[in-house]
């Protein structure tokens, strides 16, 4: 790739920051690494989230500044196909059920799991898919007041060069 005289070379992958960037342009790996990443962290604050002892919106804030965080790093460059965000929808669900506990059904009177709708209602943040693509938004109002000689502008704005390569595009 060529920007103005520089020339990168092209690697398969490149680690930065803890981010790690595949030529393929699939972000699978690294949302499953951060997934992981994630799911030891909740492991780690379990405890406290299953306490009776803490209101649930202390609770909520654990898991927004401790984990939440964890999984989300580098999520601005992150393309989700609808698998990936259906891991990620799981991974929440799961910490909220977590922190909101069982619901006794009145008309049965036994302990049941709370279903995603009930979830939604309870917690009122918005879920991690719309943090994912605010941020995003964020990212790209950053890059967009760049000024036109920073390279990030220009590979925003830019053309790439050379052609495809042969067969049907990924979704």
């Amino acid at each position: 790739m060529r920007i103005d005289n520089n020339t990168f070379e092209r690697l398969e992958d490149f680690t930065y920051l803890g981010t790690t960037l595949i030529y393929q342009n699939s972000f699978a790996e690294e949302i499953k690494s951060r997934l992981r990443s994630g799911n030891a962290c909740y492991h780690s604050v379990q405890n406290l989230l299953f306490s009776r002892l803490l209101s649930k919106n202390l609770k909520i804030k654990i898991y927004k500044i401790i984990t939440l965080h964890v999984v989300l790093y580098g999520c601005e460059i992150w393309s989700l196909t609808f698998r990936e965000e259906r891991k990620l929808r799981v991974f929440e669900n799961m910490v909220l059920r977590r922190i909101f506990g069982p619901r006794r059904d009145e008309v049965m009177g036994e302990w049941r799991r709370l279903h995603n709708e009930e979830l939604n209602d309870l917690y009122c943040s918005p879920n991690i898919l719309r943090v994912i693509k605010s941020r995003r938004m964020r990212l790209a109002g950053h890059v967009a007041h760049m000024g036109e000689e920073m390279g990030v502008y220009k590979a925003l704005l830019g053309k790439p060069e050379g052609k495809r390569p042969m067969g049907r595009r990924r979704r």
